[in-house]
Order: C-alpha cells, then structure tokens, then sequence
C-alpha cells in the first residue's frame, strides 16, 4: 500500500465484502458501531504491527493503523498499539488519543509481542494483528476476539529484499507455515483484487475474508493550477516493489516525445543512492526531481499541479496515492495489480498498465488528449469521494464486534 505524508476522512462509506460471492453494504456510522462494541464487552483493543507510524520506513500499512487507532481511540475505546522501536523516539508516548508502545528490535518484535500480549490481554478485550510479511502467528497464543490486518501477499517482495535464503525462508511461512494457523481468523483486507489474491496464493478461506477500502482525508481536493508544462508525479517509499527504476526508464522515453516535460517523485528510502545515480546516467537531473517527504501541504500541491499521477508498483494493498491524488481531479496511469484494480476505476478515473514500460505511452497519449484527461479527471473525483477514513474505521471494528459477539468472548470475562 503506498503511503503519503497526509492523514484524515472524507467521503461516503466504503463496503465491507464477505464471502464467495461479494456483496456489498454501506459501513454503519463509527459511533454506532463504537455502541455495539461496548454492548459485547468490547472497551480495550490492542493492536500489534511491525512498525511505527514514526518509524524512518512507514509506509502505507503504518498510516492505516494510525487512522483507525485514532478514529477508535475518539469514539470511546481504550486503543495500544505496540511496535518495534522507532529510531530517537521514546518506548512510550501518546498520540491522538491512543497509546503507542516500542520494544524490540525488526525481529525481536515478533516473540516480544506475543509474550507482552499473551500477559496483558486479561486487560485488553481486543486484538488486531497486522500481518505484514511476517505473522505474529497470534492464533497460538491470543483467547480474545480478534482479527488481523493483511494487505497483501508479499510473494515476490521476499526476494526483492532479503538475501536468498531468508527471502525462501519469509516465503515458506508466509504461503506454507501461517495460512493452516490462521483459517479461522477473520481477515480484513483492503480491496477485492487483493482478497481474491489472498484466498488463492493463501488459500484462505472466503468467507474469512472481508474487504474494508482504504479512506481519503477531506483536505485532498481539487485548487489553484495545472502545471503549464506536462508534469507527472509518483509518491512511495523508494524500495524495489515500487519499480521506480523502471519508471525512471518509461519517464525517459517519454520525455523524448515530450521534451517540456517534467517529473517529481516524492518519497523516502534506501533506494535513493541507487535512483540518484541512475537519474544522473538518464541524464534527468533537470527535469526529474526528488525532493524527499514533503509537508501535507506541499503534497497536495503536487497532486493538484500534476496531469496525471503514475506508479509502476509490483505489489499493493490499495493505492492511497492514487485515491488522495483523484480526490485532488488528478487521474493515474498504474500498473494492472491486485489492489490498483480497485484504487482505478480503468477508463474511468485513470488508466491500468500491464508493464511500467507500458506507462509511457499510455501518459503521452494523455498529455495529448486534453478532453480525455477532463474526463478522467471527473472520474477520479467521483471515485475518489466513495471513501472516507470514519467509513474504514467503522467497517474495521465491525469486524472485531463481530468476532466478540460470535464467540461471546468478551462478556465471558471475569469482572463483567
């Protein structure tokens, strides 16, 4: 899931999908939901993640939990979520109303959480896994009701960043080891391609496996100007599943039909060193820049100037630089799966490619087809204002009164 440096709520409620055949239906209002969860019991929820939202890495997954936590946290629950450390930040600190505890290390994380949970969910009554890559394997070890987070399959992601033999070993429990512990967790997921990916590669089963969309901060809306010039944003962390070296070849080819054109990409990570170099070997240095994160405001300044935002991602939850640059009139050109195939409407708020190679063209013949980018324009409004932040935190914690109610775990404990 791609990140961006903004947060919030906006727009109509997004569905909740369960079951072989999907069927949609709107999200209740959070506070009613918040209501439900405190008639089964549910006060306390504790959510465990592999990373901060202050974490040098954040990305997309980070910003979800904190905008559900958040959400929750405003509505009356008692929220924690515990992570490993963030790099020159406290173990323990407060933020929008919820609790954020650090211990571990990148890998000690795993073992710490399921023991420090293990002992104190006698005073949490929920748990939320979020399963990036690697489970916490919580089916072992938590009583309570419970649900888990999982945006996507990794698959290929493992050997793109992790030396051969981890890489296999990360694959093995994630398609081979994890998925038999975990066919009777309710799963929430982010779009009904990466559902359908997670019950084929995982073999999940469907009916465990709901769909809850991403939101969009209301601050991200259409103002001021279009660039004079051709210009063409990407956002993401700089790490090999977003393919921003094969952008950086589509760009340059596109650049030669288009020679005024211009391209920002925003963003942060270890792959910096190696786009630098291969930014100065395009030679783009003057039209191509790479400015870092950049304020909220900043952000959506960019959206708002671009003609088209692109991204060449090999794997994605959702897309919510997608979603926040449509909510800006901003239609995309990005590749064709799982997770852009719902953050895109094809052919209606943007355009999905089979290859980042394939990105070049279909943004030159955008650059010229001035009412064809009206029109998608309108349509990435449209589509953009189906969701809303408060929607995905209603339809999360759903799912969690639902397991409560199911098992009749929370009214069960002792003290009630």
């Amino acid at each position: 899931m791609e990140r961006s440096t903004a947060t919030a709520a906006s727009g109509a409620s997004p569905l909740v999908v369960a079951g072989a055949e999907p069927v949609g239906r709107p999200a209740q209002p959070l506070s009613e939901v918040a209501a439900q969860a405190r008639d089964v019991g549910l006060r306390r929820v504790h959510l465990i993640a592999w990373r901060d939202l202050e974490d040098p890495e954040a990305g997309g997954s980070e910003l979800h939990a904190h905008r559900i936590a958040s959400l929750w946290a405003s509505s009356g629950l008692d929220v924690t979520i515990r992570t490993s450390r963030a790099e020159e930040h406290s173990a323990w600190t407060e933020r929008d109303g919820y609790r954020v505890v650090r211990m571990g290390g990148r890998y000690a994380v795993f073992p710490m959480s399921a023991v420090s949970e293990g002992l104190v969910l006698r005073r949490g009554d929920g748990l939320v896994e979020i399963w990036n890559g690697m489970p916490f394997f919580s089916p072992i070890w938590a009583r309570g009701p419970r649900i888990v987070f999982l945006h996507h399959v990794h698959a290929e992601m493992w050997q793109m960043t992790l030396p051969p033999n981890l890489a296999r070993l990360g694959r093995f429990v994630e398609q081979r080891v994890a998925p038999p512990l975990y066919r009777r967790t309710r799963i929430v997921t982010l779009s009904s391609s990466s559902r359908d990916e997670i019950v084929s590669m995982l073999r999940m089963s469907p009916d465990n496996v709901s769909v809850v969309p991403p939101g969009v901060e209301p601050r991200f809306t259409p103002g001021g100007r279009r660039s004079r010039d051709p210009l063409v944003v990407a956002v993401g962390r700089l790490v090999p599943v977003k393919r921003f070296g094969e952008l950086f070849d589509a760009l340059a080819k596109l650049r030669v039909d288009h020679p005024r054109l211009r391209a920002l990409v925003v963003g942060e990570g270890y792959e910096r060193a190696r786009l630098e170099q291969l930014r100065r070997d395009l030679g783009a240095e003057d039209w191509l820049d790479m400015p870092g994160k950049l304020s909220d405001d900043e952000l959506i300044d960019a959206y708002r100037r671009a003609w088209v935002l692109v991204s060449a991602s090999l794997r994605e939850g959702w897309g919510m630089t997608v979603t926040e640059a449509g909510a800006c009139g901003t239609p995309a050109v990005a590749t064709r799966i799982p997770g852009h195939r719902d953050a895109v409407s094809d052919g209606h708020s943007g355009i999905l490619v089979d290859e980042p190679s394939a990105i070049a063209p279909a943004v030159s013949d955008l650059i010229n087809d001035r009412e064809r980018r009206r029109r998608l324009s309108q349509g990435a409004l449209a589509h953009a204002a189906r969701f809303s932040w408060e929607a995905t935190a209603s339809g999360t914690l759903q799912a969690l009164v639902d397991q409560a109610a199911r098992r009749g775990w929370a009214r069960s404990r002792p003290g009630r």
